[in-house]
């Protein structure tokens, strides 16, 4: 039994097994074992410093032969540097969120780049086809970052039956009991994201991937709107706790500084991070508080996953970093990935034959 997929075929991966585009963590290393070991990787080309993106795409080609994908946000300052450097060096694949209009898919999808959003909502799922998405990734309540409130089980057949593009399933997944019953539901494979952050080859120090390994409690790893005002899933620490105890004025005081700093880092002057931030807001997407308390989530996570402080920084997570013990290689970890679930599809095979 070989586990191929469209999804295999779309992307030029040898199994449908996809390592998301972690802020700060899906640096080339770690993209390129991925896709050494098999899977697809996507590196975080959104929180990368302006004027380095084709230093780390060559970066990964320098790692590996196999096709790979990259992150951006429309909103970041470097967009269109990762979209022309996208396109120049051929890399096959994009993933987003809602920020992209038909006119850059459209520029996108004419040099063979296969637009890959993720989303969190079926009318998002529904949107993106519209507007020229090849696959879509849906991520359930259960996922790092970002999310809703959906469980995987419910959004991800909701999708399928509403759009006709291949679905991906990410939330919650982090073995092969989890691809055998994605692919069981409809889904073309599986994306993770905490399982790759814990692997060997993650630029994560090791003080915050114990915090990781020791987190046992699903339920200690949850969602909060006090960072941005938008819900996000991470691990409990002092730093939640301290920003939820906090009122929103004292939030957006703590974001206005956050703000000056993130723009003296990325050479924005104040002309061009009011520029950005009207961006931001006349997108419909974001409410005023949610627009001035964004830069609260780049330095807080920075501390937690690049400089290993777990009290002081967040720590992105989905729930599923309670069921992992242990860090494995890439290669390690999507070679058990894929043996587990052939045993899975085998033996209900073997159960459908007995009737």
């Amino acid at each position: 039994m070989s586990l191929h997929t469209v999804l295999c075929e779309r992307l030029g991966s040898r199994y449908p097994v996809v390592q998301t585009a972690m802020g700060w963590v899906a640096d080339a290393n770690l993209t390129a074992a991925t896709c050494n070991a098999g899977g697809f990787g996507f590196f975080a080309g959104a929180t990368t410093e302006p004027g380095d993106v084709e230093n780390q795409i060559l970066a990964i080609k320098a790692k590996t032969d196999r096709p790979f994908g990259v992150n951006f946000h429309m909103f970041q300052p470097n967009a269109e540097e990762v979209i022309s450097a996208v396109i120049k060096h051929k890399v096959r694949a994009v993933s987003y969120g809602r920020g992209p209009d038909a006119k850059t898919i459209k520029r996108l999808k004419d040099a063979g780049v296969v637009c890959m959003p993720t989303v969190g909502a079926v009318k998002h799922a529904i949107k993106a086809v519209e507007l020229g998405a090849d696959i879509i990734t849906v991520q359930g309540g259960e996922g790092g970052g970002h999310t809703g409130a959906v469980p995987t089980t419910i959004l991800l057949p909701q999708v399928l039956d509403a759009v006709k593009v291949p679905v991906v399933a990410a939330g919650g997944f982090f073995d092969g009991r989890g691809l055998a019953a994605a692919l069981s539901y409809g889904a073309a494979g599986i994306a993770m994201g905490t399982r790759f952050l814990m692997t060997k080859e993650s630029p994560v120090p090791r003080s915050a991937l114990d915090r990781y390994l020791a987190t046992k409690d699903p339920t200690l790893i949850r969602t909060t709107t006090a960072v941005d005002g938008l819900p996000q899933r991470f691990i409990e620490n002092a730093e939640i706790r301290r920003l939820e105890s906090m009122g929103l004025p004292a939030r957006l005081a703590m974001s206005m500084k956050y703000a000056r700093q993130w723009g003296k880092e990325s050479g924005l002057g104040p002309i061009a991070m009011a520029r950005l931030g009207l961006k931001v807001l006349s997108s419909g997407e974001n409410s005023f508080a949610q627009t001035v308390m964004a830069p609260n989530l780049p330095t807080l996570v920075q501390r937690g996953v690049v400089e290993g402080n777990t009290e002081s920084g967040l720590l992105p997570s989905g729930q599923a970093a309670a069921m992992i013990d242990k860090l494995e290689s890439c290669e390690e970890l999507i070679a058990r990935i894929v043996s587990e679930a052939e045993a899975r599809l085998k033996a209900v095979s073997a159960l459908v034959a007995a009737n």
